[in-house]
């Protein structure tokens, strides 16, 4: 992994971070940088919420991954904290190279430095290879997710 380096994303990286997001089928349909200003307000309310996490992995100085990672207080489990993956993404050029699984890592690694109990994320049903993947590093799949869009 050379120089790996996965760290607090910043203004200056949404572009990369957004180009990652559109560059699957999925993510084409609902990404798009031609109005950077919902990206921009976003990045503002993540960065204002210390539970919210969004790093990217920077190598020579380009951005290669991205994840967000969420710490949840909660009562359930006996008022276990917990931590969500979202929008794990890797450079179409950096997929296999284990970049995936370092970030992985990194954020199942923080969400023990933040004692949480639990660490879940979801993926979609399309993305089979994620499934595998996530199986791989020791993911149940052990929930069926519903969304409500608003």
């Amino acid at each position: 992994m050379g120089d790996l380096e996965i760290r607090p994303a910043v203004t200056e990286d949404i572009p990369a971070i957004v180009d990652m997001l559109a560059d699957d089928p999925l993510g084409a349909q609902r990404e798009s940088l031609d109005d950077p200003t919902p990206y921009l307000a976003a990045f503002e309310r993540l960065t204002a919420d210390p539970n919210q996490h969004l790093v990217v992995a920077v190598r020579e100085g380009r951005v290669i991954g991205t994840l967000q990672l969420t710490v949840i207080p909660g009562l359930s489990r006996r008022g276990a904290t917990r931590s969500i993956i979202e929008a794990v993404r890797i450079h179409s050029d950096e997929r296999g190279s284990g970049l995936g699984t370092r970030l992985i890592e990194w954020a199942i690694d923080e969400s023990r430095r933040q004692n949480c109990q639990l660490v879940q994320l979801t993926s979609d049903k399309s993305r089979t290879d994620a499934h595998r993947f996530y199986e791989r590093l020791g993911f149940a799949s052990s929930h069926m997710g519903f969304k409500l869009e608003l």
